[in-house]
């Protein structure tokens, strides 16, 4: 076959001459039999599907398994680490005891607004990690855009970067506690 260059058309061959029409487009690709079905080979067998349906589901065996959090506090010793920095007395000379605890229904509330599946979900510590970082560059951002002409506009200055930068270094100690609880041995 010949070759073209702009509107020109080089010929080769004698066949080029009478095979040659501007209104003909060549293709050079080899043409495949379209087929209307699909065979997959499973272990049982071959099982035939039909063109555009999906095939058998793939089960993905990579799956991290399920964190467990009071194994993984146990690992840590997290109670004992607690109880030397003197956690434990501090919270119960702020009233916050056991009794304190179970009066107030503090666990059926962490338990009702989901901390504990949170604490296992995978997807937390980034989440937690995102919200860090935005806090922290939202407070000094509130400071650099918000004017300075009145008194009462530095002082919502001052408690944006307080709010901010304490959320966002919670935040970022949430999610650095919560991560090393997640990791596998």
């Amino acid at each position: 076959m010949g070759f073209s260059a702009g509107n020109a058309m080089f010929i080769s061959s004698a066949a080029d001459i009478k095979a040659y029409s501007p209104l003909v487009v060549y293709s050079m690709a080899t043409q495949k039999a379209a087929s209307s079905t699909r065979s997959v080979n499973t272990k049982k067998g071959s099982t035939v599907f039909p063109v555009g349906e999906p095939g058998p589901r793939q089960t993905t065996t990579g799956s991290t398994p399920p964190v467990k959090l009071l194994t993984r506090v146990e690992q840590l010793r997290l109670l004992t680490k607690a109880e030397k920095a003197g956690l434990l007395s501090a919270a119960e000379k702020f009233g916050l005891s056991l009794s304190a605890v179970e009066k107030l229904g503090l666990l059926s509330k962490a338990e009702e607004f989901g901390v504990l599946s949170a604490a296992t979900d995978p997807a937390t510590p980034g989440a937690l990690f995102s919200l860090s970082l935005a806090l922290l560059v939202a407070g000094p951002s509130i400071v650099y855009f918000l004017p300075e002409d009145y008194v009462w506009e530095v002082a919502v200055q001052v408690v944006v970067a307080l709010v901010c930068v304490i959320g966002g270094s919670a935040a970022f100690a949430a999610s650095n506690f919560i991560s090393n609880l997640q990791k596998l041995n």
